[in-house]
């Protein structure tokens, strides 16, 4: 059977926007990118059982990057579900100390206020990954046809998601946010290494032929927009081709 994915909405505390979970349904069972923040929790249960995955159909919780509230939760659903977590190791500190801090460079004061607000708001329980992913990982041992890429920038451990269908979930690298003419789809505003970044975003640009192109993007925050509008985030980056 086809991927069927299924985009779930769930609001950021303090009304500071909203967060996107993905539920992609295969074959092999259902398989959930991001879980979004504890604040959102009953609301995430209701719309997964909405959607079919119950508990024990869920195979696996893909991680983009370990932030509160796309990790916040895990150790729930790992508990509830039966699913296994897989993340990027270089992120493991934020789930397992729940250090958003881990392994950045720079943390800018706006999220060096905000985010001890946020983690206390939303009582995020830390948890240890199942697996690790790399750059290049194969998913489809797993009943997922899909490849992992490593994305540093937004954190060194971000991952996408690329499926077979060309569905490639982005995590918090790029965002489908309001801007003065609407939403707009663009490099995320939030990096902790914009240069990591700018490398990240002209690699998805510059995809070998060889691999599968991506068709739909699925950003953390925001709408998902197509991919055309890769060529045009690169270009108002400047970001450099690798």
């Amino acid at each position: 059977m086809p991927h069927t994915i299924t985009p779930i909405t769930l609001p950021l505390p303090l009304h500071m926007g909203s967060v996107n979970c993905y539920l992609i349904q295969t074959a092999a069972g259902y398989f959930l990118i991001d879980t979004g923040g504890a604040n959102a929790r009953r609301a995430l249960h209701r719309e997964l059982v909405r959607a079919g995955c119950t508990p024990g159909s869920l195979k696996l919780i893909l991680l983009t990057h370990g932030d509160f509230d796309h990790t916040g939760n895990v150790a729930y659903l790992r508990a509830t579900f039966g699913a296994e977590v897989a993340m990027h190791r270089s992120d493991k500190d934020m789930a397992e100390r729940g250090d958003m801090f881990a392994n950045r460079k720079q943390p800018n004061i706006l999220i060096r206020t905000l985010v001890p607000l946020f983690t206390g708001f939303g009582k995020s329980k830390r948890f240890t990954p199942d697996l690790f992913l790399e750059d290049g990982t194969d998913l489809s041992p797993y009943g997922l046809e899909a490849t992992v890429l490593n994305l540093p920038g937004h954190s060194l451990g971000s991952l996408g998601i690329l499926t077979a269908g060309g569905a490639f979930f982005c995590g918090d690298l790029l965002e489908n946010t309001a801007g003065p003419q609407g939403d707009v789809p663009a490099l995320g505003s939030i990096m902790d290494d914009p240069t990591a970044a700018r490398a990240s975003l002209a690699r998805l640009a510059h995809l070998q032929t060889t691999q599968v192109q991506p068709v739909t993007v699925y950003p953390g925050h925001g709408a998902p927009f197509t991919a055309e509008a890769l060529q045009h985030i690169h270009a108002a980056a400047g970001a450099t081709p690798t």
